[in-house]
């Protein structure tokens, strides 16, 4: 009999929830209140998120984001600059102990983007993870060093047609894991690029050019138009499958409600978090 993992849909939440949602999953799951999670959402208003470690100032125009009415959020994982618009996203909170889980980050990585790749498999793509340990591969997913994340290398990259095709980022706290990534229905490319800084237009220019080669929506290689209703189905079974589980819809504790209500107020809805460095 398979294991029972959680299933939630929070639906369309603002940035600062999305981001404190999925906190309030893993602190929860680390006190032993809710199960594995497998969690999908949207985001209201579209957003631009950046990673835990990246300087916004330096690597975000601020006032571009504004303008086109995106919200703006940093998340608690690594990684770079996401723009969430017509995406999937999910996320997976799991205890690091748990005898799924490999005690490297980046097998880790491996093992729970299994699910992804049977998703992308539902849909009728030839998906493939492919190890960047082999350093011809690596080279060809190389970053040239834009801020843009699906620009930046992990160890293993899934890929349809050779381009990569969802995002991933991961924090390990409180002896839980939490992996969040974007799954792209479609790319606006000049749009994620308006929301960065760049040292020139030149240097911008070349960096766009090279990331429209190397990253690819669903929408662009699938052969028929696919909706987000469709990539829900095809990556809830595919989270199953890949992760071996039997996945239970449920929803949000009234507790981890609650917690993400104060995590909004006091960090991902706060410029002290989201401007910090």
């Amino acid at each position: 009999m398979k294991e029972q993992w959680r299933f939630v849909d929070t639906g369309s939440r603002s940035p600062a929830e999305n981001m404190a949602i999925d906190e309030a999953i893993l602190r929860m799951h680390a006190e032993g209140k809710v199960p594995p999670t497998v969690r999908f959402y949207t985001w209201e208003p579209p957003t631009l998120s950046i990673g835990y470690f990246q300087k916004a100032e330096r690597e975000v125009d601020l006032a571009a984001v504004r303008a086109m009415g995106l919200g703006f959020v940093r998340r608690p994982t690594g990684g770079r600059a996401v723009l969430h618009d017509r995406e999937l996203t999910y996320s997976i909170v799991v205890r690091e102990s748990h005898p799924l889980i490999p005690p490297s980050v980046t097998e880790a990585y491996r093992v729970l983007s299994l699910g992804l790749l049977e998703g992308f498999r539902a849909l009728g793509l030839q998906a493939e993870m492919v190890s960047l340990a082999d350093p011809e591969e690596k080279k060809k997913f190389a970053s040239p060093g834009s801020a843009a994340c699906f620009d930046s290398p992990s160890w293993y990259e899934l890929v349809v047609e050779g381009r990569k095709v969802a995002g991933s980022a991961q924090t390990r706290q409180l002896g839980v894991v939490l992996q969040h990534g974007s799954i792209l229905l479609d790319l606006d490319v000049d749009k994620l690029f308006a929301c960065l800084r760049f040292p020139s237009e030149r240097a911008k220019a070349r960096l766009r050019e090279d990331f429209a080669r190397k990253a690819v929506a669903i929408n662009e290689v699938a052969p028929r138009p696919v909706s987000l209703e469709e990539a829900k189905a095809a990556f809830f079974a595919g989270f199953a499958r890949g992760l071996g589980v039997e996945l239970v819809p449920g929803a949000l504790t009234p507790e981890e409600e609650a917690l993400a209500a104060e995590l909004v107020e006091t960090r991902y809805g706060t410029d002290e978090w989201n401007l910090k460095r």
